[in-house]
């Protein structure tokens, strides 16, 4: 376990959107398995400003082995109060930035000739609730570009797919909804609960240390919810 331990440190991970919920527990399992992780504060890369997105990459060596873009946001609104401010930054940070880090990596794994790419998506990219339409949005992009660079980056090895939670356990899941409606989801929930962080995190190791043929997949986590 230690020779691999020392072997991994040598693969570099980057995982945006990394401070809690999914992104925290994807960074921490990869930690424990010795990889070397980054993950940048929004102050060093904040996905909403494409100037931001622009000087991080220009400042630093592409040399990413499994690149991991969880960070997202979700304004909960209709449509007479989403503005146009509203449409591009959702875009910015949920699509827009996802394009340009895959794009400063592809060199790389162009040399190499192998790399992986998981883009943390969303069940409401495949089904739809009120309140979700820039987030859905951008989650049924992200599904379709995952398909589309499959196909473009296959020849050099590059594995791309898509992870689509539905209702985690995290903080952000309890601020959207009141106790009262979680318990009304678990029970829409063929399993009758959440998952935990650390179940979506198991399925992105998979897909980036494990998985050699799997490419151009949304896999859905969600306890069965979208069958219904």
């Amino acid at each position: 376990m230690q020779a691999e331990v020392l072997n991994n440190h040598d693969i570099k991970v980057l995982i945006t959107g990394a401070s809690r919920g999914i992104g925290l527990s994807i960074a921490t399992l990869f930690k424990e398995y010795g990889y070397s992780v980054i993950t940048p504060t929004r102050s060093e890369l904040d996905l909403s400003d494409v100037g931001s997105v622009r000087n991080y990459v220009s400042l630093h060596t592409n040399d990413i082995s499994i690149l991991i873009n969880n960070a997202g946001i979700n304004p909960l609104q209709g449509i007479l109060d989403i503005t146009y401010e509203d449409y591009m930054e959702v875009f910015q940070t949920n699509l827009f930035s996802v394009l340009e880090l895959i794009k400063w990596c592809v060199p790389f794994w162009q040399k190499k000739l192998n790399g992986h790419v998981i883009n943390i998506s969303s069940i409401w990219g495949s089904i739809s609730k009120p309140k979700r339409l820039l987030y859905g949005a951008t989650k049924s992009a992200l599904n379709n570009i995952t398909k589309n660079l499959a196909l473009e980056l296959g020849e050099y090895n590059v594995l791309v797919n898509a992870i689509a939670p539905g209702f985690i356990n995290t903080e952000l899941t309890r601020l959207n909804n009141s106790f009262a409606e979680l318990e009304k989801i678990k029970q829409q929930i063929p399993l009758k609960r959440l998952a935990e962080p650390l179940e979506v995190a198991k399925l992105a190791f998979f897909l980036g240390t494990q998985n050699s043929f799997i490419t151009g997949q949304t896999i859905h986590i969600d306890g069965g919810y979208i069958c219904q």
